[in-house]
């Protein structure tokens, strides 16, 4: 029979096995594995609801029902395991994501997921029973690559985003997220907004340089900053390059550059405060040809910033900017919101308990503000919530594949994660 974890318990003994942990990460990136033409480095293009998906899904899915959890899948296709208790108390839970962006790494995500399940072996290799339920989970489409809209699963999971809305999303090849769902058999019958954790834990790689370059063993995560995502289309007039003159010309080209180019020295002016982040991600000119004006464009904007208020401030002088360049090159520009989300911040209990954790293990930490989007901030809504970040090398590279965080730094940030949960699970 399992023990009982009581709070005298020498749980400050547990560790998670960290070659088992990295094995199973590498094993997971074999599925979508791809070789980076450039490099030869190998990385994981597993896009939310593809084939590779899929195969993922069922691999992660069958090391939860090895470990005897309980699982099941909700109307959006978000897993979730659960890990019985002592009692029926509202479970912690802990996840994260396995979708991937089409030039991943294999740590992006799938670091929070492994390692929950790793703190599930561990606690079933000691015989131990915690007093709350445990919840092993991974959301739907988290990178938004694919359907456009980054946190999808957990969005719906929490309530940002309706059912009906995230199932009529559509591909670059029309394919809708509900019809996805049933191709890869992750349409499941529990219903969205069921789950109400008692708290929600993520271990995630950083994907930036700052706990590498200062030297800090795990960051405890603050909050998201806020993210704006837009799509636009500029409309102008195809012509041949070299018979049009340049005074009869509206170059879709040309104004997509200018809002480019808008973007940097928006940052650059400094009005719109510190921390402000703009990128133009995609940029895709119609007819695509090396003789002919481009007559429309297709292009990205991503916006981050970790002050609502400036946020707010950078969208409409952005907006705004929009008119003047339709005014000055002759196009059209309509424009649409794909994705937003406020400053998200955490739980202050739930930080302390992950400083806490870190402490016990000796291992050094500081505060940081989440510049990604993660499954937390959707979480945090419904429940208190936090997160624990490791390093990464090569100055915290992720979105490519040679992203790389190492077996120690994986280990730790999991054994950090172990100890919180562990404490939460008492509350």
């Amino acid at each position: 029979m399992a023990k009982a974890l009581k709070k005298n318990n020498p749980k400050k003994e547990l560790r998670v096995d960290g070659e088992r942990l990295y094995k199973a990460l590498h094993d997971l990136g074999e599925v979508g594995a791809y070789k980076d033409e450039s490099t030869g480095i190998v990385g994981v293009n597993r896009l939310a609801l593809s084939e590779a998906d899929g195969a993922g899904r069922r691999k992660v899915v069958s090391w939860m029902k090895e470990l005897g959890l309980s699982v099941s899948v909700d109307q959006i296709g978000n897993v979730y395991a659960e890990r019985r208790g002592e009692t029926d108390l509202p479970p912690v839970m802990m996840g994260s994501h396995i979708d991937s962006v089409p030039t991943a790494g294999r740590f992006d995500g799938c670091l929070g997921v492994l390692g929950a399940l790793e703190v599930m072996r561990t606690l079933s290799e000691s015989g131990l029973t915690t007093k709350r339920p445990l919840v092993a989970a991974f959301f739907t489409e988290e990178e938004g690559c694919r359907f456009g809209t980054d946190m999808l699963g957990s969005a719906v999971a929490t309530g940002r985003i309706p059912l009906e809305a995230a199932y009529a999303l559509k591909d670059a090849q029309g394919l809708t997220v509900k019809g996805e769902l049933e191709k890869t058999g992750f349409l499941g019958p529990e219903a969205v907004g069921r789950r109400k954790p008692h708290a929600y834990l993520e271990c995630h790689i950083e994907q930036g340089p700052s706990l590498r370059h200062d030297g800090f063993e795990i960051g405890v995560v603050t909050g998201v900053q806020a993210i704006s995502w837009q799509e636009l289309t500029i409309v102008g007039k195809s012509a041949h390059a070299g018979t049009t003159p340049m005074e009869f010309r509206k170059d879709a080209g040309v104004a997509a550059a200018r809002i480019n180019l808008k973007l940097r020295e928006m940052i650059a002016s400094g009005m719109f405060g510190k921390g402000m982040r703009a990128t133009m991600g995609v940029n895709r000119p119609h007819p695509g040809m090396v003789n002919v004006v481009p007559g429309r464009v297709v292009c990205t904007v991503d916006l981050r910033h970790p002050e609502d208020g400036f946020m707010e401030e950078v969208e409409r002088e952005l907006v705004a900017f929009y008119k003047q360049v339709e005014k000055d090159e002759g196009v059209s520009i309509s424009w649409r919101q794909t994705a937003r989300t406020a400053m998200a911040p955490f739980s202050d209990e739930v930080q302390s308990v992950v400083e806490g954790a870190a402490n016990e293990l000796g291992l050094s930490n500081t505060p940081i503000l989440s510049g990604a989007g993660h499954d937390a901030q959707e979480w945090s809504r419904a429940c208190k919530t936090a997160m624990v970040f490791v390093p990464g090398e090569y100055d915290g590279i992720s979105h490519n594949p040679r992203e790389f965080s190492t077996l120690k730094q994986c280990a730790d940030g999991v054994n950090v994660l172990l100890g919180a949960a562990l404490t939460l699970t008492e509350d």
